[in-house]
């Protein structure tokens, strides 16, 4: 039986985001608003001895969003572990990545992309 291995990292940024198709009952994530957007990210490692390092993995990913509040604009939480996913699958192929953010630690989504699958997705248009 094949065993999966992962390795996770976290890390958390500021950022301001907005929902314009928001539903009444919460019509004010229509206007820009802040939150503070928790990662996880669990990417597929193939032996037992740091196949990937984790704290420079980290390290890595959070130099992507160096800047002081991200401007998410209309991004949910699953638009931006897709924009993860398109930056982490080429620089470490063939292997499953799991992504979660959330707002606040509180509600997020979680999106998984097995390595089978070779599509790069896009959601600027």
């Amino acid at each position: 039986m094949k065993k999966q291995k992962f390795i996770w990292v976290t890390f958390q940024r500021e950022g301001i985001h907005q929902y314009p198709n928001a539903p009444e009952e919460v019509s004010f994530l229509k206007y820009p608003h802040r939150h503070i957007f928790h990662f996880k990210v669990e990417l597929e490692v193939m032996h037992d001895d740091r196949d990937v390092e984790f704290i420079l993995f980290k390290r890595e990913l959070e130099r992507l969003y160096s800047t002081n509040t991200l401007k998410l604009f209309n991004m949910s939480c699953e638009m931006i572990c897709d924009e993860l996913a398109n930056y982490i699958q080429p620089r470490y192929p063939a292997r499953d990545l799991i992504i979660t953010v959330s707002e606040d630690g509180e509600n997020g989504a979680t999106c998984y992309y097995p390595y089978n699958i070779t599509q790069t997705i896009s959601f600027k248009e």
